[in-house]
Protein backbone atom coordinates (compact mmCIF):
# COMPACT_ATOMS: atom_id res chain seq x y z
CA UNK A 1 0.00 0.00 0.00
CA UNK A 2 1.60 3.61 -0.81
CA UNK A 3 1.69 6.13 1.11
CA UNK A 4 -0.64 8.25 -0.48
CA UNK A 5 -3.20 5.77 0.16
CA UNK A 6 -2.50 5.35 3.94
CA UNK A 7 -2.55 9.25 4.13
CA UNK A 8 -6.16 9.21 1.82
CA UNK A 9 -7.79 6.35 4.37
CA UNK A 10 -6.86 8.35 7.25
CA UNK A 11 -8.23 11.97 6.19
CA UNK A 12 -11.72 10.18 5.19
CA UNK A 13 -12.29 8.55 8.36
CA UNK A 14 -11.07 11.98 10.29
CA UNK A 15 -14.03 13.42 7.49
CA UNK A 16 -16.81 10.91 8.38
CA UNK A 17 -15.41 11.35 12.17
CA UNK A 18 -15.82 15.18 11.51
CA UNK A 19 -19.30 14.96 9.93
CA UNK A 20 -20.91 12.48 12.78
CA UNK A 21 -19.78 14.74 15.13
CA UNK A 22 -21.59 17.59 13.19
CA UNK A 23 -24.70 15.84 12.28
CA UNK A 24 -24.76 15.22 16.25
CA UNK A 25 -25.27 18.57 16.66
CA UNK A 26 -27.70 19.39 14.02
CA UNK A 27 -29.90 17.06 15.21
CA UNK A 28 -29.56 17.93 18.77
CA UNK A 29 -30.51 21.35 17.75
CA UNK A 30 -33.51 20.16 15.19
CA UNK A 31 -34.92 17.45 17.28
CA UNK A 32 -35.01 18.87 20.91
CA UNK A 33 -34.34 15.43 22.70
CA UNK A 34 -37.77 13.95 20.71
CA UNK A 35 -35.67 11.17 18.72
CA UNK A 36 -32.24 9.13 19.31
CA UNK A 37 -30.37 10.92 16.55
CA UNK A 38 -28.12 12.53 18.05
CA UNK A 39 -27.21 9.73 20.55
CA UNK A 40 -26.67 7.30 17.44
CA UNK A 41 -24.74 9.97 15.48
CA UNK A 42 -22.43 10.76 18.62
CA UNK A 43 -22.21 6.73 19.35
CA UNK A 44 -20.80 6.17 15.81
CA UNK A 45 -18.58 9.17 15.87
CA UNK A 46 -16.98 7.41 18.87
CA UNK A 47 -16.98 3.57 17.48
CA UNK A 48 -14.92 5.23 14.28
CA UNK A 49 -12.83 6.92 16.36
CA UNK A 50 -11.63 3.81 18.17
CA UNK A 51 -11.58 1.55 15.10
CA UNK A 52 -9.25 4.63 14.07
CA UNK A 53 -7.28 4.47 16.89
CA UNK A 54 -7.16 0.90 16.27
CA UNK A 55 -5.68 0.78 12.76
CA UNK A 56 -3.52 3.10 13.17
CA UNK A 57 -1.92 0.64 16.45
CA UNK A 58 -2.08 -2.37 14.50
CA UNK A 59 -0.39 -0.45 11.35
CA UNK A 60 2.22 0.65 13.04
CA UNK A 61 2.81 -2.58 14.94
CA UNK A 62 2.70 -4.42 11.29
CA UNK A 63 5.32 -1.70 9.77
CA UNK A 64 2.96 -0.51 7.00
CA UNK A 65 3.05 2.52 8.82
CA UNK A 66 6.13 4.12 10.78
CA UNK A 67 6.07 7.00 13.79
CA UNK A 68 8.13 9.78 12.49
CA UNK A 69 9.27 10.47 16.25
CA UNK A 70 8.49 13.91 17.09
CA UNK A 71 9.62 15.28 20.18
CA UNK A 72 12.91 12.90 20.28
CA UNK A 73 16.32 13.63 20.64
CA UNK A 74 18.38 13.33 17.89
Amino acid sequence: MNDSLKTLLIVAFLIVILWNLGAGLYYMLVDKGQTKRTVNALTRRIALSVALILIVILAIYMGWITPHGIGRAP
